[in-house]
């Protein structure tokens, strides 16, 4: 059986300088990058469908539910 990866969504609370990259309230899936955490930021999939590594101070990280997260992965497939 394939183990899960977990996968982490962040809702964005600034988009200062960012206001076509970023929406303020919005989740956004968090990319795992230990080089950009180190740098104090987060990578995520923005609103141009690509990964970019944003200050980290301008997201929240949340929890969601299995289901809503099926749901999140499949609206980013789309």
């Amino acid at each position: 059986m394939k183990k899960r990866v977990p996968v982490h969504f962040v809702v964005c609370l600034d988009n200062d300088g960012y206001p076509a990259s970023l929406e303020v309230g919005k989740l956004y899936r968090l990319i795992p990058d230990v080089e950009a955490e180190a740098e104090g930021l987060l990578r995520v999939i923005d609103e141009s469908g690509e990964d970019y590594a944003f200050e980290a101070k301008r997201f929240y990280e949340i929890t969601v539910p299995p289901v809503v997260e099926e749901v999140l992965l499949a609206a980013n497939r789309s």
